[in-house]
């Protein structure tokens, strides 16, 4: 590849579970989550371009600005490197698949495939252990994307484990035609621990795999996001009586998703969707990338 124009693919991610314990003294939670990655994937294009850096985006709600993750990932390796000043000399094209405000991570996944296309565009000798930890103070999710597959999230959820990548099932992506912001999800999760409402959502399993029936798959945001969004829970019990294995609303919603045991139930299901008037993509489990 031209050694001025680097593209990658930036994959959308699944919370197959999120445990979020009481807020801490820093403001923040402490999660367990385990993740999985999908096939649904932006495109990711850096280019080298004298002058000041730049982001162009396909989406028009998609800021260009410096709030976009993609920006703060530049200014971010920028500075660990040592250079001065603001980033330059690259433009970053985005040309988006994952809908926004969706808990898919499309926003983070660009910033990871940022971090890895502007280390060789700028050919800046930044080690993988500094590129990870640049990655952690960029958004809690942004870690995960330069891992991969079935992994592990501990702490904010930027503490990445691997684990035994499941097999490549195919789910089915619900879109409401509405998002919900991460800051109101766990704003209305207070709210409710406050109360003394500690209920969760009822366990999804994956029996057939390592994670068995032993291990309860519960999201939960999903209780106080159904409370105001109740066409979640809708959602959730529909792809359950279309044979869903599981559905869960991913990480603070407002996504919706299915996983099947077969690629042809999968269709027929996102198909009857279709038909109803739902926004609807079918995908599969990815595993973790080769190094």
């Amino acid at each position: 590849m031209d050694d001025r124009r680097w593209t990658m693919r930036a994959f959308a991610k699944i919370n197959l579970s999120l445990r979020i314990g009481p807020k801490g003294s820093d403001g923040f939670h402490e999660v367990r989550t385990i993740l999985q990655g999908i096939d649904l994937a932006d495109r990711v294009v850096a280019t080298a371009r004298r002058g000041p850096f730049e982001i162009a985006c396909s989406a028009p709600d998609v800021p260009v600005d410096p709030t976009n993750l993609v920006w703060k990932a530049a200014q971010h390796l920028w500075k660990a490197a040592g250079r001065a000043g603001d980033p330059r000399d690259a433009h970053v094209a985005l040309e988006k698949r994952i809908p926004a405000r969706a808990g898919l991570g499309g926003g983070s996944s660009d910033a990871a495939a940022a971090l890895v296309l502007l280390r060789r565009l700028w050919k800046l000798n930044v080690p993988d252990d500094a590129l990870r930890a640049i990655a952690a103070t960029i958004g809690s999710d942004v870690p995960y994307f330069l891992v991969g597959g079935t992994a592990l999230g501990l702490g904010r959820g930027e503490d990445v484990y691997p684990l035994e990548d499941l097999p490549r099932f195919p789910v089915v992506l619900v879109f409401p035609d509405f998002g919900v912001a991460t800051v109101d999800a766990y704003s209305w999760l207070d709210e409710r621990q406050q109360s003394g409402d500690t209920s969760h959502p009822p366990a999804g399993y994956l029996e057939t795999t390592w994670l068995g029936r032993g291990v309860g798959l519960y999201n939960d945001l999903e209780p106080p996001v159904i409370e105001r969004h109740p066409g979640i829970g809708k959602l959730k019990r529909r792809l359950m009586k279309m044979g869903a294995a599981m559905a869960a609303m991913s990480g603070s919603g407002s996504t919706v998703f299915g996983v099947f045991s077969s690629a042809r139930a999968a269709h027929a299901a996102a198909g009857t969707l279709h038909r109803s008037g739902a926004r609807v993509l079918t995908a599969r489990f990815l595993p973790r990338p080769k190094r």
